[in-house]
């Protein structure tokens, strides 16, 4: 019971924190000359060295494990999914001078169409019918919360303002889904690769990417922000912990996925999102009315169902297992159109879901007695 209140203690206090520095650095003013912090890339690139150093740190102290034989295939392919990921970001940060953080919390709650439109444009890929309802609540809950936008300013301008922003947030999504999309073919390509090892892997190669941007010559960013910085110390203890909150939260993340199951890691991470919006409404003065607080929940509905279609399936899945009766085609194709969404760095992990796409054979035993939750996991035995 201690190790499952601290996990979810971990990921609740650590991406809690980091979203609200994550809108402090990006919409607050600091100093008496009330300026922003507006150097997107240097952020990203504090935040990958953070999250690198932590997944290397997490391989070798919590895991015990050697680093992965790195190759010049496997090189290649760190560095294409780290690119995607470092484009990808900025566009997010630069939404924000257009929306508020609560609508662009609620609207990442999309990332599942963009992944699905993704899969399916680069992939062919085909998915069940409730997946396409959870997509249109979410959709509707979206457009509605935008639609419903309460603003000061007039109604042309927050408009404008408000649509400039939304397709400012759905352009870090679609690169996000390619991330996603391209995550899972290098995990498909190659089983020795583990959610840690792109954790650790993928943000030094997006560290390097970005700290040759940064030096380049015609680019004043890097001396922009080391001035900045040095006038505004605030901004660098914020960043500094901003940082260090989001590599933290990943290792809780594969902590609590490894231990507690797929089913508490996405509701932790559900709650944790409405909780988000929460703080920022009530810590940062922002007024959302009815219809928009409707609209959240339409969208928290759409995921709810979501998560209980999941449940559903992998239930299903140990029953056959048990009953040691097949896995049926629709089943199993199911099962793999769910991790599209959940993201590879954490379906990766999950023992039933490595077995069906191996194709190996799997087996069921209880979890040692004193172990945090007794539940069922699989052994993947090789046929």
């Amino acid at each position: 019971m201690l190790d499952f209140v601290v996990c979810v203690g971990g990921i609740y206090v650590c991406f809690l924190t980091w979203s609200t520095l994550q809108e402090r650095v990006t919409t607050a003013t600091y100093g008496a000359d009330h300026q922003r912090f507006r150097f997107t890339i240097i952020l990203n690139l504090l935040q990958a060295m953070a999250a690198s150093l932590v997944g290397f740190s997490y391989i070798k102290v919590i895991q015990r494990q050697p680093m992965l034989q790195m190759t010049r295939h496997r090189w290649k392919r760190f560095f294409q999914v780290a690119f995607l990921n470092s484009i990808a970001s900025p566009f997010g940060y630069m939404a924000l001078r257009y929306i508020n953080y609560p609508t662009m919390t609620l609207a990442k709650t999309c990332k599942m169409v963009p992944v699905m439109l993704m899969n399916k444009v680069l992939y062919r890929r085909h998915y069940p019918t409730h997946k396409y309802a959870v997509v249109a609540m979410i959709t509707l809950g979206v457009s509605g919360f935008m639609l419903f936008k309460s603003s000061s300013k007039s109604t042309k301008e927050a408009t404008e303002n408000s649509l400039y922003g939304l397709v400012l947030v759905l352009i870090n999504l679609a690169i996000d889904g390619a991330v996603n999309s391209t995550q899972d073919q290098v995990f498909s390509e190659d089983k020795k690769i583990t959610g840690q090892h792109m954790m650790c892997l993928m943000n030094l190669c997006s560290s390097i990417l970005m700290s040759l941007w940064l030096l380049n010559p015609f680019n004043p960013e890097l001396s922009e922000a080391a001035s900045f910085l040095y006038s505004h110390p605030r901004a660098m203890i914020d960043i500094g912990m901003f940082a260090i909150c989001g590599a933290m939260g990943q290792c809780f993340v594969f902590y609590t996925l490894a231990n507690f199951g797929s089913l508490t890691l996405t509701t932790v991470t559900v709650t944790r999102k409405f909780l988000t919006i929460l703080i920022s409404v009530f810590y940062n003065g922002h007024k959302l009315n009815v219809r928009q607080w409707s609209a959240a929940g339409l969208v928290f509905s759409g995921i709810s169902l979501d998560v209980y279609m999941k449940q559903m399936a992998k239930q299903a899945v140990i029953k056959a297992v048990d009953a040691k009766e097949p896995v049926s085609p629709e089943l199993k194709e199911e099962i793999e159109e769910d991790i599209d969404e959940d993201g590879p760095m954490e379906s990766r992990e999950i023992p039933e879901i490595a077995a069906l796409r191996s194709g190996v054979t799997i087996k069921d035993r209880p979890l040692p007695v004193g172990t945090a939750r007794r539940r069922r996991m699989v052994d993947v035995v090789a046929s």
